[in-house]
């Protein structure tokens, strides 16, 4: 299995939904010209933003065969999300994203019947990604969503002999002291992508290369200005720019994220549609009065 670490910005993209609630497959073009545009690197399709556990089997599927048609021939990179509570749902999604050539795939613990410990968390991924053995496999931690508090630098020392196609995690987690412990475990030798975009350049600071999250669907280009004024120690615009990403993603937040990014990307030229319930979706009114807030702050024509 040949594999290089992934750098730069990973969108984890949001599911196309018609009025109706339906998939619609059709919008997913625009989506990926618009993050190629945005100068994002990867898409992350099907995990938490993409509302997966909102989404059938068979819809997966299909989002994910979608999406590489789209990327082919272009940029764009493709990890699939394949992780669910029923651990045979997963490795079916993960055969699929192997056989399908996904450029790799990911998944997060089990929620509601939680692994206690990180053998178990390895005993589970290891049935997942057994089932694409020659595609790079990340585990996805996000406890805020899994409430599974599990040491990740434990995860990758354990994982190896069980878990041959590992590659690396999605570190969606505030500790940055496990983050560190993490990016310098066996001489740097994972892949640890960043997962809070709130604090990507203090991650980034650390040793962060590839980052992936929601707020790169529709404001890659704040955060990407933001790297460079790093790279070029040029602090105060960093942090600028990196705080006003943060303003830019409460804004939504006071709105109800889900739908707010939805819509702020359907301001942006891409309709990806409304959220699915369990979820809540805006009011004509809420739509009106974040736009103006949106346009208020600068953040879209």
């Amino acid at each position: 299995m040949n594999f290089q670490k992934l750098e730069g910005l990973i969108a984890a993209t949001h599911s196309p939904f018609g009025s109706d609630g339906d998939v619609n497959l059709n919008v997913i073009e625009k989506q990926a010209q618009h993050l190629i545009e945005s100068g994002v690197k990867a898409a992350f399709i099907c995990g938490s933003t993409g509302e997966s556990h909102s989404l059938t089997m068979i819809e997966r599927r299909r989002m994910a065969e979608r999406w590489r048609d789209v990327v082919q021939g272009t940029s764009l990179k493709l990890i699939v999300h394949v992780g669910s509570n029923c651990l045979s749902d997963a490795a079916e999604l993960a055969e699929h994203a192997g056989r399908i050539g996904a450029h790799a795939i990911a998944a997060l613990s089990p929620s509601y019947f939680k692994p206690g410990n990180v053998e178990t968390l390895v005993d589970s991924m290891a049935r997942i990604a057994a089932r694409a053995p020659n595609t790079p496999f990340y585990f996805y931690d996000i406890p805020v969503m899994t409430n599974v508090h599990l040491s990740m630098v434990r995860f990758l020392e354990l994982a190896p002999s069980s878990i041959p196609n590992l590659v690396g995690l999605k570190f969606t987690n505030t500790d940055m002291a496990a983050l560190q412990h993490c990016l310098r475990y066996a001489q740097s030798a994972w892949d640890i992508l960043w997962g809070v975009d709130e604090v990507l350049l203090a991650a980034w600071t650390l040793g962060v290369r590839g980052a992936v999250g929601s707020s790169y669907n529709f404001c890659a280009p704040l955060h990407l200005q933001a790297i460079a004024a790093l790279e070029k120690s040029d602090w105060a615009t960093a942090q600028k720019l990196q705080y006003q990403t943060v303003q830019w993603i409460e804004i939504l937040a006071r709105y109800g994220y889900m739908a707010a990014a939805k819509y702020c990307l359907e301001c942006q030229g891409v309709p990806v549609g409304p959220a699915r319930l369990p979820l809540g979706n805006l009011s004509q009114e809420a739509k009106a009065n974040l736009r103006r807030e949106l346009q208020t702050a600068g953040f879209v024509a």
